[in-house]
């Protein structure tokens, strides 16, 4: 019985998906496209599944997997793969050998089938068993276990988060950009700097429209804004903001930070420890009072948390609704749950999801995963601004996803609008600060191995200048250097 690690198992059932594809549909080219409904969502190029497609390679699947082949390593060396990349039949391979400096790629064969992953498989198809192939949409969605105890995760239906993750596939193709390989060409050619300021300006266009959709409504008094962590919330607000008073919206805004119950009063989580990212550590009698009076045209005090004694005091923080189109904005980990807003009128609300939902590939095999690059902004941001260690962030990450798996995601389709924050190229900018930090992480570290993967991962990627990112990005909430961001 081998050790459970997801990324071997993930990286095994993937190379046996993809041989099962390879055998029933040769010549057929697949995309392993980004996360969705607890699974990975992938399909095939040209070509509209069927369900009885799908149940044919989740059998072929089974199959391989019954067989017990061995998966060869064929090479993991960085320059004979580039030596020879002009063998190599697929063009976003090729693409990333002759355009990266070095790479983590390596070549593994499973029964005469060859392809290229960036994490070690296990070393036999049968030492993964447990999945599930479905049909979606056009294509399948790809579940197996995340913990040790091998459970397939609970079965859930996101279709407002599969239109933003295709909005994303639409503007790789404006950018024509949709791989590692063809992003670090760009950069070599000097063409980046017109893909930074149209990737901004799609952004951009995405706020304008979230802007006009809510001035287009009278009944709208509150806007809620929620996001996992690192997902660029406050430029976001900020952002917004603007755009809502270009629209004749005169919005106030509250952070929900200062209705903590009080660090005494927080209540413990299932280990004992204080739970400040629960919704009960929340003083939501007086949010919601204050909230109608705000509403009701009242002149309000709103209070305010001192980080410092763990305590909400009183500083004379009048505020006030516009009589003429004022409406509130409200940032934080709970936006969406009707909870944190019981009473206030359903329709006076409009909810917004911010998240960073990476489209960019490896390759067309090999996915980035969103919450990669999320912890990659939150190391970085961290280091600058908060003076937190690299092995401090790395360290607390597991903690955060929990509590964005609890408090966030279950609530993300209650969303009114879903806005993507993720840029194509921030990986090029985020590279050599998030080195800095994970270089100082010792081998004697329990934190060693994270970091020497995501470390692997970055060296894939040219560097971009960072001086190329406009000062209103939401890049620069995390690299420094913002007009809404102070560090």
């Amino acid at each position: 019985m081998v050790k459970f690690k997801t990324k071997k198992y993930s990286t095994t059932l993937k190379l046996i998906l993809l041989k099962a594809v390879n055998d029933l549909f040769p010549n057929r080219e697949v995309i392993i496209d980004n996360s969705l409904n607890n699974g990975v969502y992938g399909y095939i190029e040209k070509f509209s599944l069927t369900e009885e497609d799908v149940e044919k390679i989740s059998n072929k699947m089974k199959e391989i997997i019954e067989k017990n082949y061995p998966i060869e390593l064929i090479s993991n060396n960085n320059e004979e793969l580039k030596a020879r990349s002009s063998e190599i039949e697929r063009e976003d391979v090729r693409k990333l050998l002759d355009n990266s400096g070095w790479t983590s790629i390596m070549e593994y064969a499973i029964d005469g089938y060859h392809d290229y992953v960036y994490e070690r498989p296990y070393k036999f198809t049968g030492d993964v068993d447990l999945f599930e192939l479905t049909k979606y949409n056009n294509g399948f969605i790809l579940k197996y276990p995340l913990t040790e105890e091998k459970v397939l995760p609970p079965k859930i239906d996101t279709p407002k988060l599969a239109k933003v993750f295709d909005e994303a596939g639409r503007w790789n193709q404006i950018l024509g950009v949709d791989t590692l390989g063809s992003l670090n060409e760009k950069v070599l050619h000097k063409e980046i700097g017109e893909l930074i300021r149209v990737n901004e300006a799609l952004h951009h266009k995405e706020i304008a429209k979230i802007a006009e959709q809510i001035s287009k409504n009278d009944k709208i008094k509150l806007v809620t804004i929620a996001g996992p962590s690192s997902s660029g919330k406050t430029t976001f607000s900020k952002r917004l903001y603007i755009h809502l008073r270009a629209n004749g919206i005169n919005p106030i805004v509250i952070s929900l930070d200062n209705y903590y119950i009080g660090r005494a009063n927080v209540p413990l989580d299932e280990n004992g420890q204080k739970d400040f990212e629960t919704i009960e550590a929340l003083d939501l009698k007086l949010l919601n009072q204050n909230l109608k009076e705000l509403i009701d045209g009242k002149e309000v005090e709103i209070p305010e948390y001192n980080f410092i004694t763990g305590e909400r005091e009183k500083v004379g923080n009048m505020m006030k609704v516009p009589e003429k189109n004022g409406i509130i904005i409200i940032e934080g980990i709970h936006g969406l749950n009707e909870r944190l807003t019981s009473e206030i009128p359903r329709e006076n609300k409009f909810k917004i999801y911010i998240s960073c939902l990476t489209q960019l590939n490896i390759d067309k095999h090999n996915r980035i995963s969103t919450s990669d690059v999320r912890e990659i902004r939150r190391l970085v941001r961290d280091s600058l601004s908060r003076e937190e260690k690299g092995e401090g962030t790395l360290a607390m990450w597991a903690s955060v996803r929990r509590g964005e798996e609890k408090h966030i995601f279950p609530y993300q389709e209650e969303a009114d609008a879903l806005f993507n924050s993720n840029l194509v190229y921030e990986l090029g900018i985020l590279k050599s600060y998030a080195l800095r930090e994970l270089i100082k992480i010792s081998p004697n570290s329990p934190y060693y191995d994270e970091a020497k993967r995501i470390m692997r991962f970055l060296y894939c990627f040219v560097d971009i200048k960072a001086d190329l990112v406009p000062d209103d990005s939401i890049l620069k909430e995390f690299i420094g250097g913002s007009i809404f961001y102070k560090y």
